[in-house]
C-alpha cells in the first residue's frame, strides 16, 4: 500500500500518520476521543430483571438500566445450539460471528469437543488442535489497533467465559490457564492481537496467574502477577491496594481480589474485595486519563451463578450490584464527557435463566429486614390471603423451570426461611444445577449512536452497530 493510501487507512481508523509526504510517525488522530462502554449482566434475562427492581424499589419503581433511552431484544441462540452458554453469547457480541457453545471467539467450525464428546483442555491447559477452527478478531482487539485505551472488568474469574471473550482465542472455555496467559504481553502465549496489553484488568481469578506450587492452577510453574509487574502494571490483591492504584494513565493496573470469582454482593466484605461499582469507577478514571478514548466491558458475572443455584436473593442482589455500576458509569462520563456526544453506552445480557414469577400476587414493594417482598410468599391481590396450590400448601412469587431443590413434598414455608439468604427457590425439574433460558434478552443504550439499537436484533447485529458508532 502506497503512503497515501496507508494515512487514509489510519485516519479511518482514528490515527493518522503525520505528514503524509515526510516522516512515517504514528500520532493519535485529533479528532473527537470516542469511547465505547459495554455492560454484561451475565444470565440476566428479563425476569431476572423485573424481579431486581421489584427487590430494590417496588413494582413503580426504576433502576438505572431502566431510564437507557434506546432498547432493543436480542436473540441469543448460538451456532449449535437453541440456548447458549455464555462463551458464543459474549463472543457474538464481541466478534459479530455466532459459534458453538463454550467456543471462545473463534470461527464458527471451531469444536469445542473432539468425536467422542472430550472437552480440548486437561487441568486448565488448552489441548485444542491446530487445524480446529480459527480466531476471530474481537471488539477490544480491534479497538486496541486503532489506538484506543482497553479495559476488562468482572465480579467473575477474569479468565472466565465473558471476559475472556473479549481479549483470547480458545477452542474450550475452561482452558483458564491458557486464557490467562493470552493476557500478559511478551510471556508465552500471549496474544499479540493485543499489542502492549490490556490497560486495566480487574476481577478475580488469581488462581488462573500463579503456581501450583504457590496455592494456584497452573501447570508450568509461572507466576503471570510477577510477569505483569515486570511490564509495567501496577498490582492490587485487596481493596487496600486497590484503593492505592494509580489512576493518572501512566501505568496499567491488574487487580485480581480472589483466587477464584470475586464474592456475592450479599457477602462482599468491603474491607477485602471492591464492589463492582468501584471497580468501574476506578477502570473510567484510568482509563480517561490516557486521553485518547477506550473501550470498556463490565460484568456482573455472579447474577448468571446465583441464579444456577436457584438462589433468587443473591442473584437480585448482585443484579442492583451491577446496576450501581451502570449509575456510576454514567455518572463519571457526563464529567468525561458531558452530554455523551462521543460515548456509547450499551446494556445487556449474554442468556436467560428459567427464573419465573408464580401466581396473581398482588403488589409487595422493596425487599426489607422482615418483609420479604419479591421472596416471598404468593398472596392474593384480592384479599391478601396466601395463595395455595392443589393440595393447600403455600407457594413463593419467584421459581424456577428447573434446578436442584424440587422438593418430593410441599409443605409450609416459614418466615424464617424466607429470610435465610440460603434459601433456594423450588424448581418443576430436578437437576443438580439449573440451566440457562433460550428467552430474548434486554438491551439498552445511551449516548453516541444509541438510537441505532431497536427492535429485534440478533446478538450479531450489536457488534456491528458498535462499530458503526466509533466509524471502526
Amino acid at each position: 500500500m502506497n503512503r497515501k493510501l496507508l494515512c487514509g487507512a489510519f485516519m479511518a481508523s482514528a490515527l493518522m500518520l503525520s505528514g503524509c509526504g515526510g516522516g512515517d510517525t504514528l500520532v493519535p488522530s485529533t479528532g473527537p476521543k470516542k469511547n465505547v462502554l459495554f455492560f454484561l449482566g451475565d444470565g440476566l434475562g428479563i425476569t431476572t430483571q423485573t424481579a431486581a427492581r421489584i427487590y430494590s424499589v417496588g413494582e413503580d419503581g426504576d433502576l438505572a438500566m431502566d431510564k437507557l433511552p434506546e432498547t432493543a431484544f436480542v436473540h441469543t441462540y448460538s451456532n449449535d445450539a437453541q440456548v447458549t452458554d455464555s462463551a458464543p453469547s459474549m463472543a457474538a457480541y464481541m466478534t459479530g460471528v455466532k459459534m458453538n457453545n463454550e467456543v471462545i471467539s473463534m470461527s464458527p467450525d471451531t469444536q469445542a469437543t473432539d468425536a467422542g464428546g472430550k472437552p480440548y483442555h486437561v487441568n486448565y491447559d488448552s489441548t485444542c488442535p491446530a487445524n480446529n477452527g480459527k480466531a476471530v478478531a474481537t471488539l477490544l482487539e480491534q479497538m486496541k489497533s486503532a489506538g484506543y485505551g482497553t479495559g476488562v472488568v468482572t465480579t467473575t474469574r477474569i479468565t472466565h467465559a465473558t471476559p475472556a471473550a473479549t481479549y483470547s482465542h480458545v477452542c474450550h472455555r475452561d482452558a483458564e490457564n491458557t486464557i490467562a496467559a493470552a493476557l500478559v504481553p511478551g510471556g508465552k502465549g500471549y496474544n499479540a492481537a493485543l499489542g502492549d496489553g490490556v490497560d486495566v484488568i480487574l476481577g478475580g481469578g488469581a488462581g488462573y496467574f500463579t503456581a501450583k506450587a504457590e496455592g494456584g492452577r497452573r501447570n508450568d510453574g509461572r507466576n503471570l502477577l510477577k510477569e505483569f509487574a515486570a511490564k509495567n502494571y501496577r498490582l492490587a490483591v485487596n481493596k487496600a491496594e486497590f484503593d492505592k492504584l494509580p489512576t493518572d494513565g501512566k501505568f496499567k493496573l491488574v487487580g485480581l481480589f480472589n483466587k477464584d470469582h470475586m464474592a456475592y454482593d450479599l457477602d462482599r466484605d468491603p474491607s477485602r474485595e471492591p464492589s463492582l461499582a468501584e471497580m468501574t469507577g476506578k477502570a473510567i478514571d484510568a482509563l480517561a486519563a490516557r486521553n485518547k478514548g477506550f473501550f470498556l466491558m463490565v460484568e456482573g458475572g455472579r447474577i448468571d451463578h446465583a441464579l444456577h443455584a436457584t438462589n433468587a436473593r443473591r442473584a437480585l442482589q448482585d443484579t442492583i450490584a451491577f446496576d450501581d455500576a451502570i449509575k456510576a458509569a454514567l455518572a463519571k462520563m457526563e464529567k468525561v464527557d458531558p452530554g455523551l456526544k462521543n460515548t456509547l453506552i450499551v446494556v445487556t445480557a449474554d442468556h436467560d435463566h428459567t427464573l419465573n414469577l408464580n401466581g396473581y400476587a398482588r403488589r409487595t414493594g422493596k425487599t426489607e429486614a422482615g418483609k420479604p417482598g419479591i421472596l416471598g410468599l404468593v398472596k392474593n391481590y384480592v384479599n391478601g390471603k396466601e395463595s395455595t396450590d392443589v393440595d393447600g400448601n403455600p407457594y413463593t412469587i419467584l421459581g424456577f423451570g428447573n434446578g436442584p431443590r424440587r422438593v418430593a413434598t410441599r409443605g409450609p414455608i416459614s418466615d424464617a426461611d424466607l429470610e435465610n439468604r440460603d434459601f433456594l427457590q423450588e424448581a418443576v425439574i430436578p437437576l443438580a444445577s439449573e440451566t440457562h433460558g433460550g428467552g430474548d434478552v434486554f438491551l439498552g443504550a445511551q449516548g453516541m449512536g444509541a438510537d441505532t439499537f431497536k427492535g429485534v436484533i440478533e446478538n450479531t447485529d450489536v457488534f456491528t452497530l458498535i462499530k458503526k458508532s466509533v466509524n471502526l
